[in-house]
Parts: C-alpha cells; sequence; structure tokens
C-alpha cells in the first residue's frame, strides 16, 4: 500500500494548502451558525457542543432553526431532521473508507471528519497517499476553525442582546436557500425541491414546527422512486469539488 512518505515536498505542500484554503473558506461560515444558535434560544456552551459533537452545517442548521421556530416542544422533529440531513455523510463514508483503510480509535476520527469537504478533496488526489493526506488535513482544518468561529459568532450573538431584533432569526431559511441553490441543476433536484416546498408550505399552518421539514422530506423519496435506477454521476466535478457541496460541513 503506498503511503504518504513517497510524496514530494511539492506535492504535498499542493495537498495541504488545497486543504487548509477549504477549511479556512468553510470554517469562517461557522459564526453565521453560532449567531443563529443564539438567537434560537441557545446559550454559548449549548452551540459550541452542538459544533463539536453534531459538526455537519446543514444539520445545525436544520436543528437551530426548527428549535427556534418551536421552541423545547419541537426538539424531537428538529433532531429527526437534522439526522435525515446527516445521512449524506454516512453515503461519502462508503467512498471514503476505500483509501483511507483505517481502524480502532482512526476509524471513529475518519467518520467524525467524513463531511461534504474531506471527501471533495480526499477524492480529488490521484495518488493514495495525497487522497488520505488531503482527507485528513480537511477534516482538521474544518474542524478546528468551524468550531473556533462558532464560539466567536454566538459570543457576539449574545453581546447583540436579542438577535431577533436584528432578523438573525430569520437568517436560518435564508441559509437552507443558499443551500439549496447550488443544488438545483438538474431536473429531479428541481423537482425533489417543488414538491418539497409545496408540502411544507401546505402543512405549515395546521402542524407544530418541524413536523412540516419531516413531510418534505417525503418529496426526496417520492422522485426517488420514481426514477429508480437512474445515476447521475460521480459526486465530484472536473476540478475535483463536490457540485452544490455546502459552504458547511
Amino acid at each position: 500500500m503506498t503511503t504518504d512518505a513517497v510524496l514530494s515536498d511539492d506535492r504535498r505542500g499542493e495537498v495541504v494548502r488545497q486543504a487548509w484554503s477549504v477549511g479556512v473558506a468553510t470554517g469562517a461560515y461557522g459564526i453565521s451558525f453560532g449567531a443563529l444558535a443564539v438567537a434560537a434560544g441557545l446559550d454559548v456552551w449549548q452551540a459550541q457542543v452542538l459544533s463539536l459533537v453534531m459538526f455537519t452545517g446543514g444539520s445545525q442548521f436544520a436543528f437551530v432553526g426548527i428549535v427556534g421556530a418551536g421552541g423545547l416542544a419541537a426538539a424531537p422533529a428538529a433532531v429527526a431532521t437534522a439526522a435525515m440531513l446527516g445521512i449524506r455523510n454516512g453515503l461519502y463514508g462508503l467512498q471514503t473508507a476505500r483509501f483511507l483503510q483505517v481502524t480502532g480509535l482512526r476509524r471513529l476520527g475518519a467518520a467524525q471528519l467524513t463531511i461534504d469537504e474531506s471527501t471533495a478533496v480526499g477524492i480529488a488526489q490521484k495518488e493514495p497517499a495525497a487522497q488520505r493526506l488531503g482527507f485528513w488535513q480537511t477534516g482538521i482544518a474544518v474542524f478546528t476553525l468551524w468550531n473556533l468561529s462558532t464560539l466567536v459568532g454566538s459570543v457576539l450573538g449574545n453581546a447583540l442582546g436579542d438577535p431577533r431584533r436584528l432578523g438573525l432569526d430569520a437568517a436560518a431559511a435564508a441559509a437552507f436557500i443558499a443551500l439549496l441553490w447550488p443544488r438545483l441543476k438538474s431536473r429531479d433536484a428541481t423537482a425533489t425541491a417543488v414538491l418539497a416546498a409545496f408540502v411544507a408550505l401546505l402543512t405549515s399552518p395546521y402542524l407544530p414546527a418541524g413536523i412540516p421539514v419531516i413531510l418534505a422530506t417525503v418529496a426526496a423519496l417520492v422522485v426517488g422512486l420514481r426514477h429508480a435506477g437512474r445515476h447521475e454521476g460521480p459526486l465530484e466535478g472536473r476540478d475535483g469539488t463536490l457540485p452544490g457541496s455546502d459552504p458547511t460541513p
């Protein structure tokens, strides 16, 4: 098996620079999450635990968005929605496991760091050693900077007083739209989004916060079953990035 030692210094430097540039760009987005978490009613330490333990931006935004709208009563729906959004990381694990080949505690660490960005940088490399290096460096960079920026965002959010006065309680919805928009490049993706939006709008006036979001996920199942067996090609594009990948972990 190829090891990292066979990579030249120039090649290693190239992979590390790519990994940390992705980490800096993604990590900075954690400031928004920290502020939104405070707006939803979480304190600084609760926001920090979410970033440390959950560590998947889409799920974190979903959780605080639903809790912010429905309070503690919406917590079960928030947990269910966040879990469903995190399923994609498990699918990424099927790809990364092929070149990481880790066991024991390193396997647990790899599972925690398996996100959009670490997967994209890892599979973009040609050499197995570079794939492993890219994955670990990106995962560590995003994890470190995402958690630091979450702390900054939540502290700043507290310093502002009630963030709802500035409209931060509505920012979660705006963040989801920003995450969704780049994905609407195929007919299936567009159909899924339209059907999900219709279900959510139809049920929101009558059901507790969070339940419409869960029901809207049925849209993906409907579209998927209708086009069973059809595949859209590999995850990564020509430049090695994941098309429509979240600007969050």
